[in-house]
């Protein structure tokens, strides 16, 4: 594998870790799950962010390698500590799914990290964070709805059926139904099936 990523890094005159994280790409896809992991794990361990996330992946998914979610997490941890989004918002989900609640740091740093992931454009992170602030302990309505549509405006249709859920009970907006039915319309149009009820109703 390594001769194999000095070649590809000779042709393309790329770093090695580029090198070998594109043949672990190739190679699931190709469904050679055990050379791709080995591959990422090479990128990763030289501290290449895309492949310690692609490593989490293999983790969490038992692909190439046994399914471990603290390994996974360890490297989600490493990724997103680099910047990498998509890394920041699987860590900050697995600190809030698989950790103690009272954990006060935690918490904050897994909010920190979907708020990182939110802003750069992540919708996953942005609808997470939404239902969080909205359903949280002392929940935080307008907060909750700034990226509720930020996700919907990505396309996520859960994300503006909880919009119009927002409009339609006044939270952390001005009540107003016939923008809650507007939001209801769209989901509904992209196959929510929550939105096709309240329509109904």
């Amino acid at each position: 594998l390594e001769e194999a990523a000095f070649q590809l890094q000779q042709i393309f005159r790329i770093d090695i870790s580029i090198a070998l994280n594109i043949l672990g790409i190739e190679s699931m896809r190709a469904g050679r799950y055990r050379i791709a992991y080995t591959c990422f794990k090479l990128a990763a361990d030289r501290g290449y962010s895309k492949a310690q996330f692609n490593v989490g992946l293999c983790y969490e998914h038992g692909r190439g390698t046994e399914k471990d979610l603290e390994k996974a997490a360890f490297y989600y941890y490493h990724a997103a500590s680099s910047c990498h989004p998509m890394a920041q918002y699987r860590y900050a989900r697995y600190l809030l799914c698989h950790r103690p609640e009272n954990e006060w740091d935690r918490h904050q740093k897994a909010v920190t990290f979907l708020e990182q992931a939110a802003m750069a454009g992540i919708t996953e992170a942005q609808a997470y964070l939404g239902v969080f602030y909205m359903r949280g302990l002392q929940p935080k309505e307008k907060r909750g709805l700034k990226y509720l549509l930020l996700a919907a405006k990505n396309g996520d249709a859960q994300s503006r059926y909880h919009v119009g859920v927002c409009y339609e009970k006044g939270l952390g907006v001005q009540q107003n139904l016939a923008e809650a039915m507007k939001h209801y319309q769209q989901s509904a149009a992209a196959g929510n099936r929550k939105a096709r009820e309240r329509l109904r109703v």
